[in-house]
């Protein structure tokens, strides 16, 4: 039996304010699978999820969070329903520490804090630290961890490796393809590397001024380089 529709967009046009950058995206993510979503700088990847979580200013179209129709919903509504959103600038609140960040975002469920931890330890040594005590890589891990405890359905992260050094990417891409195939989520990873992306996700779509030019599973696009050049570079 197939996995039901986690998230579904029909006929989605959305930008900011009266400015419109997603012209009729339309997609279906299963539950429990995972969506790589590709596409040069300027082409609509951080609106898609803007748009998703509620951010955004959605002019037309639908929104549904396994079957509930959410477009309407404001942000905390949404969050509270199951979607998680880790934004490429993190937003870590500075003046708390690593433990309290986490526990503004904690709900019961699946990931408690000391789960957390032992998915992230350097997490734990720094507990206590401020948000603004801690480095990049520690940031994005931080970032990754409050999205979590928040119990999600689906997990929205935007270029979370986007200037991080090669060994904490090693790290959080080993962290991404645990919770992609052995949790009970579903993943939407917006990556600069396509080849990244595509090692740890199912699903793939190209995004191009604000559409979609190519939908597909990612284990086929990352064994054709040729065409996966063509798609990048025609955006």
């Amino acid at each position: 039996m197939s996995n039901p529709i986690a998230l579904r967009l029909e006929g989605i046009h959305a930008g900011y304010g009266e400015l419109n950058i997603l012209e009729n995206i339309a997609l279906e993510i299963p539950a429990k699978t995972s969506l790589a979503v590709l596409g040069r700088n300027g082409v609509g990847k951080t609106t898609l999820m803007s748009t998703i979580m509620g951010h955004a200013t959605l002019h037309s179209g639908s929104i549904q969070l396994f079957g509930q129709s959410i477009e309407r919903l404001p942000v905390y509504d949404r969050s509270r329903l199951g979607i998680a959103y880790v934004p490429q600038t993190r937003d870590i609140f500075p003046s708390l520490s690593v433990e309290e960040n986490m526990l503004v975002a904690a709900r019961p469920g699946r990931w408690p804090l000391e789960r957390v931890y032992e998915l992230f330890p350097r997490l734990a040594e720094r507990r206590s630290n401020m948000g603004n005590q801690l480095s990049g890589g520690e940031q994005q891990m931080l970032a990754v961890g409050r999205a979590l405890i928040s119990d999600p359905k689906l997990l929205l992260l935007d270029e979370p490796l986007e200037g991080l050094a090669p060994v904490i990417v090693q790290m959080l891409m080993e962290v991404f393809k645990k919770l992609i195939t052995q949790e009970d989520l579903t993943v939407i990873l917006v990556e600069q590397s396509a080849k990244l992306a595509l090692q740890v996700t199912n699903q793939v779509i190209v995004l191009n001024r604000g559409q979609v030019t190519f939908q597909g599973l990612s284990q086929d696009l990352l064994s054709q380089p040729e065409q996966l050049a063509k798609l990048i570079a025609a955006n």
